[in-house]
């Protein structure tokens, strides 16, 4: 593996020259999140403190864990920090003398770049070192091809992919060689590299329509689902900070769980009841990363579309990373582009049973954060508490019912949907037997039940006071 960091700038190779004042500057925290990470003594950041961004050390760490997680067996790692990149090989020509004797003394047959590298850079590096060389987001890519299971996930992995092999084509070897080809693939004049380009563009559009059929039947099915007011809750995060683990313990639906990045690809949902009673979805969504390609996050925007519907993003991080807030900040780049920013968030640190006693009890939650395990089921039951207070959709509200003993069904569902605070058993009246409930309901439920509802009697004076003020008029 090869790590390199630019001391004057951080923009690609590929790119153009970088405003070097732009470079320096960091983005700062949103005044929600730094309050949230604030309120742990893991993840310190003092509110409009500049976040750190990742070091080159801690970059190729990462990338260490994505070879990985795509089945690689590590067996050697560089980094070289330079000024300017080569525009040839990226990195400069003594090391790439240094990596190439490096791979053939310990018999690499893959070498993988912490960065993105052009077609060009990528062939000449293949020639000077001898095996096959990936950049980062093709390791990425690949790693999301393993891993898609629904035929939704592996259509959206193939656009990626296609998408990021079509400005690439040149030079990939003999088999995109202008002398290539067979008979009848190419028009008069036509080269192979443009046949190549042509029969990738026709792929594309097959499979964004494919993609397509596939967000409108999930847009059926969101329809059905808000006929009903359930809301969505949707657990977005880093890759690898425990969202499928926390999913798992909160729906014991068993989706996989790995330590590996990537594990979850294809969303997920099952409903969920909070302690009031309130049923609400609850969404896993794929894990984010630093410098997440554009074509991934194109790709699974039908799949991202359930974080752009939801009405409380449960933001998961991994509580014991020495770069947990530099991790917040990249999931909020994401949610930035989604153009989510500014939904109901709640911050879930998670993975606190790795903390001795001592400094679990010093924790402290904020009305904007809660700290959990979700593998040992530490503080789950906060956590649910304050989904439901933050929840704004289908509101709890107080209410006293009275109905008859023998309406079975509405009995039923009062039950089932509420929190009966009291119960008593008055007079019959009229020969009709009836229960007297002092309960926090749904407003949804409320409706349902509106006939049973028993209004004070200052209330009621008052409406009638009111009806008739509008009869005058």
């Amino acid at each position: 593996m090869v790590g390199i960091e630019f001391r004057q700038r951080n923009a690609s190779a590929a790119e153009g020259p970088a405003d070097d004042d732009a470079s320096r500057r960091v983005p700062r925290l949103t005044s929600q999140a730094a309050q949230a990470r604030s309120a742990s003594r893991t993840v310190a950041v003092e509110s409009g403190e500049h976040v750190v961004p990742f070091h080159a050390e801690e970059s190729l760490a990462e990338l260490r864990e994505l070879a990985t997680s795509a089945g690689a067996e590590v067996v050697g790692e560089v980094l070289q920090r330079r000024d300017r990149p080569e525009a040839s090989t990226l990195i400069g020509r003594g090391k790439v003398e240094e990596v190439a004797a490096a791979s053939k003394m310990v018999e690499a047959d893959l070498m993988i770049f912490d960065h993105e590298l052009t077609a060009s850079q990528a062939r000449n590096l293949e020639r000077e070192v001898g095996c096959r060389v990936l950049d980062r987001t093709q390791l990425i890519l690949d790693i999301f091809a393993r891993h898609a299971r629904t035929r939704e996930g592996q259509l959206q992995v193939e656009l990626a992919q296609l998408e990021y092999m079509l400005p690439r084509l040149a030079g990939r070897g003999i088999e995109m060689s202008q002398l290539g080809g067979g008979i009848g693939t190419r028009g008069p004049g036509e080269t192979q590299l443009e046949t190549d380009r042509r029969k990738i563009m026709r792929r594309v559009r097959h499979v964004k329509g494919q993609i397509e059929e596939v967000r409108r039947n999930r847009m059926q099915q969101r329809q059905r689902r808000e006929s009903v007011p359930v809301p969505v809750v949707a657990l977005v995060g880093y890759t690898n900070a425990g969202k499928s683990t926390l999913f798992n313990a909160l729906t014991k639906a068993g989706v996989l769980e790995s330590s590996r990045m990537f594990a979850t690809l294809d969303p997920t949902l099952r409903s969920v009841t909070l302690p009031s009673r309130r049923e609400i979805v609850l969404s896993d969504t794929v894990g984010f990363i630093r410098n997440l390609p554009t074509t991934l996050v194109s790709a699974f925007r039908a799949t991202l579309e359930e974080v752009q519907r939801a009405s409380l993003l449960l933001q998961v991080t991994d509580a014991t990373s020495p770069v947990a807030a530099e991790q917040m900040e990249q999931v909020e780049n994401v949610l930035r582009e989604l153009e989510v920013l500014d939904k109901p968030q709640l911050h879930v640190l998670n993975k606190i049973d790795l903390f001795d006693a001592s400094t679990r009890a010093a924790l402290q939650d904020s009305p904007d954060s809660v700290h959990i395990s979700a593998s040992r089921g530490l503080r789950l039951d906060r956590l649910l508490k304050t989904i439901d207070e933050r929840l704004e959709v289908d509101p709890i509200e107080h209410a006293r019912l009275r109905i008859p003993q023998s309406d079975g069904k509405a009995l039923a569902m009062v039950e089932a949907r509420a929190v009966v605070c009291s119960r008593t058993y008055p007079e019959a009246e009229d020969g009709v037997e009836r229960v007297e409930l002092e309960v926090d309901a749904p407003e949804s439920l409320l409706r349902r039940l509106a006939e049973f509802r028993v209004t004070p009697r200052g209330a009621r004076k008052a409406a009638k006071r009111t009806a008739k003020g509008a009869l005058r008029r």
